[in-house]
């Protein structure tokens, strides 16, 4: 435990942070892993829409530094891709 006083603020503060980030992180996996199942099921309409969704939420995760910028781009253009093999 720490004893000094802003060290047990750091300590509060930190674990509020991770339960933000670990809930980020489940938001978007969730994203991603709905965009990728309609692109196996061959819903390219309804997933061409879910991309501008999903594109939109790995920008925030990175714009928040949930995800590095070239994280994002890679993920981004990895998904751009699948939708593009299927279409």
């Amino acid at each position: 435990m720490p004893q000094r006083k802003c060290a047990q603020k750091r300590l509060r503060v930190d674990k509020k942070r991770v339960v933000a980030n670990a809930t980020g992180r489940a938001e978007l996996k969730k994203e991603i892993k709905g965009l990728r199942q309609l692109i196996a099921q061959g819903k390219i309409a309804e997933a061409k829409e879910k991309l501008k969704t999903a594109y939109a939420k790995i920008d925030r995760a990175a714009a928040k530094g949930l995800l590095h910028k070239n994280t994002a781009s890679r993920r981004k253009a990895g998904l751009a891709v699948m939708l593009n093999k299927k279409a």
